[in-house]
């Protein structure tokens, strides 16, 4: 395994069980005050032989994790920037620990689905599908992607009473109006 700093990001990987020839690996984005191991058990259930890569706080610069995780809900800007740097994170996950991105799944909860929205709004091309509990819209794109081989399935939480009224429709029409095929419960 590669040292958290080289890949910029506290992180778990578990790798797939063996015998798995091209297995699926889900990228678990934490809610905030959560680790990269609040979610592990959440994705043995939701697919039991994918590996997992459990995503932590991102690495400052002399080697202390930062005391706000890399999905704390902030500007657009501040969004985009932690989407870029999740990105950044993949590509080099992918080639350390050997994971096709065409078979990656994000599963996101709270503050990490809004991450990994975010992610497909700029980067659809990093994943498979994505499985979103308590998701909001991380911000209107100005180009809309295409999203035609994703498929989306979002946790609406509708009685949620920290996310606004309508939150899961509307990431679900920006995403379908990329051709994304969504499913919302």
């Amino acid at each position: 395994m590669r040292r958290t700093e080289e890949l910029g990001f506290i992180h778990k990987w578990v790798p797939a069980e063996s015998g798995s020839s091209d297995p699926v690996t889900l990228l678990l984005l934490h809610r905030t005050g959560g680790d990269e191991n609040a979610l592990l058990p959440l994705g043995k259930e939701l697919w039991p032989s994918a590996a997992l890569l459990g995503l932590g706080a991102k690495v400052s610069e002399n080697g202390t994790p930062s005391s706000s995780g890399p999905f704390t809900a902030g500007s657009v800007e501040d969004i985009k920037s932690r989407t870029e740097d999740l990105a950044r994170f993949i590509n080099v996950a992918s080639k350390n620990y050997h994971f096709s991105r065409r078979r990656l799944v994000l599963v996101g909860y709270s503050n990490g689905a809004t991450l990994a929205a975010s992610l497909i709004l700029l980067h659809p091309h990093y994943l498979a599908c994505a499985v979103l509990f308590r998701a909001m819209v991380p911000f209107v794109p100005d180009l809309i992607r295409g999203f035609t081989d994703l498929s989306v399935f979002i946790g609406a939480a509708q009685l949620d009473p920290f996310i606004p009224s309508g939150q899961a429709e509307q990431l679900a029409e920006l995403f379908k109006s990329g051709g994304a095929d969504v499913t919302i419960s």
